[in-house]
């Protein structure tokens, strides 16, 4: 519900900060003394367009703060937590606020974080809605008309089938015609597709083959360049002129001499051991070098070749070489979709019209139970018109179905129809009910709506202009009926509602300096006076305080 409305500096109001409680709250108040700057105001906190001549005189900037309690088990709070919006969490207040600068710029709020407009509303009209004559405040979309029958007839699981059997029968559809499209493509290039995919296959391409080629050429290119300086390098050490035997010679005579001159020689013996040996090493570590080189030339031939053919497939089919697996991939499955496309294309169609038949026959299930519900709703709505001073009018759900155009919600399209006389053309309720009317027969739906489809806090605006007596004790009694299962405000001029509140708020506008429009809650002996003055007007007199006590008295029956 709306726990609190706090306004500044809009229109006539400086500052106002109103709290609202459950059931049925009235505002009431002499002739322009600002009701609807409220209403206007709640608005802009709902997300209504704004205006730079809302903000009060002399001031730069208006704003405007709804704080509202609901249930943590409502859908609003799916929404917030979709949007990152929850605040301290679900079940905790909601605050939507709203600044209306002067020059026309507004700016969003959610719990104190920055939203679009459109954010606002989409959250705003899950907390309130607000019914009134005017076109723009009253539930007169047609395009929820569905939404609420299937809501009263808790059509949850039908409407749900109709739209996973819709996703299937739109991805069988899909499937099918992106089949028709391989096979037609691939019928008009039947003959390149062959010539592609024989080539293909002849050259084979594989993931990863053209770095590991080029890394292989590379390196055999390389151990060409050296193999040369390598054998020679061997040849120094193994050749003919290898200085090898020479130092073995010169060494075996040192040693034979040593003996005649004792540790004379020994460093010189060793130090030409240590030399033959690291010799070895060299050497054997060149005949290695010389091993790891060595590679076939028709290898580096081949190799060349290969990348070359690769590169040249690449170019052709305009794909990089490592996408030519892949490629050839697809021009296979191309082909394979033409050879054996007639017969996967008759597949494909049974499963479209298999979708399309299990989505026909739950939407049809979906519209029977639509039509029961708009019966039940119909009935409802028109048991309470004869109170209402609609006795001779009749009030039906308007269903017309299109087996050719089922959307995901359905084959049916739902509007509300009203006829305001026997004898007249039956309507759309928008086109064919006046504002007097179109108040009433939304009250009366709302009250036939109440236990099934409602947003937490209901607003009506003056539904009760241009009626009096019975008719408007019969609004004032279903707005308290629907009081029971939401918040219920109503700006009213109607003595017969205003004495069946549970609470009242006096709306005047005063000043000595500069006019402002001001709300206050007024109780018992104040409220009788505020009631007497709506039976009586300017000048209350004994007989209207006394009439006030009985509709007060009848009120809280």
């Amino acid at each position: 519900m709306l726990s609190a409305l706090s306004i500044r500096d809009i229109v006539l109001i400086r500052s106002l900060d109103i709290d609202f409680g459950t059931g049925l709250g009235v505002l009431s108040g002499e002739t322009g003394a600002g009701k609807s700057i409220l209403l206007d105001s709640l608005s802009l906190a709902l997300g209504a367009r704004g205006d730079g001549d809302l903000v009060r005189m002399g001031a730069q900037q208006g704003q405007v703060s709804a704080i509202f309690d609901v249930s943590a088990d409502h859908s609003v709070f799916d929404l917030l937590e979709i949007q990152d919006l929850l605040g301290d969490g679900r079940g905790e207040s909601i605050i939507l606020r709203r600044t209306q600068n002067a020059d026309g710029r507004t700016k969003a709020y959610v719990n104190d974080r920055p939203v679009s407009v459109a954010t606002l509303k989409d959250v705003g009209r899950r907390l309130v809605e607000i019914h009134g004559q005017h076109e723009e405040r009253a539930m007169v979309d047609a395009s929820a008309h569905r939404e609420l029958v299937d809501a009263f007839g808790g059509l949850f699981v039908e409407v749900q089938a109709v739209r996973d059997a819709h996703a299937n029968w739109r991805e069988a559809a899909k499937a099918l015609d992106q089949l028709k499209a391989r096979v037609e493509k691939a019928a008009r290039d039947a003959e390149y597709l062959r010539s592609s995919v024989e080539e293909l296959t002849a050259l084979s391409p594989q993931e990863g083959e053209e770095e590991e080629l080029a890394g292989r050429r590379q390196t055999m290119m390389a151990a060409e360049k050296i193999a040369s300086d390598i054998n020679e390098a061997y040849d120094v050490l193994n050749g003919q002129a290898s200085p090898v035997p020479t130092l073995v010679g010169t060494m075996r005579k040192l040693e034979r001499k040593a003996d005649s001159a004792p540790g004379l020689l020994d460093g010189t013996i060793e130090a030409f051991g240590t030399a033959l040996d690291a010799l070895a090493t060299a050497e054997g570590a060149l005949e290695h070098a010389l091993r790891l080189s060595e590679f076939d030339p028709k290898e580096l031939e081949n190799a060349e070749e290969r990348l070359f053919a690769l590169r040249a497939a690449s170019r052709k089919y305009n794909v990089p070489v490592e996408g030519l697996a892949a490629h050839a991939q697809r021009l296979t499955q191309d082909l394979a979709d033409l050879d054996a496309g007639e017969e996967r294309l008759a597949e494909y169609e049974v499963k479209a019209k298999e979708a399309r038949k299990a989505l026909e026959e739950v939407a049809a299930a979906l519209s029977e139970k639509r039509k029961l519900a708009g019966e039940e709703l119909s009935s409802r709505v028109m048991a309470e018109l004869p109170a209402l001073k609609l006795n001779q009018a009749s009030f039906f759900v308007e269903q017309s179905i299109s087996v050719a155009d089922i959307s995901a919600d359905g084959a049916d399209t739902l509007e509300f129809f009203v006829q305001t006389n026997p004898g007249t053309r039956a309507g759309a309720m928008m086109k064919v009910a006046s504002g007097g009317e179109l108040s009433r027969f939304l009250l009366a739906l709302k009250v036939a709506l109440a236990d099934r489809v409602s947003a937490p806090t209901l607003v009506f605006d003056e539904i009760d202009t241009g009626v009096g007596g019975a008719v408007a004790d019969a609004i004032g009694a279903r707005l308290a009926q629907l009081a029971d299962h939401v918040q219920v405000l109503s700006v009213t001029h109607a003595p017969q509602v205003a004495a069946r509140a549970s609470a009242h708020f006096l709306i005047s506008k005063g000043g000595d300096e500069t006019v402002e429009t001001k709300v206050r809650s007024i109780y018992e002996d104040e409220r009788l006076e505020e009631v007497a003055r709506m039976l009586s007007g300017a000048e209350i007199t004994s007989e209207a305080r006394a009439a006030a006590a009985r509709l007060m008295s009848l009120g809280a029956q």
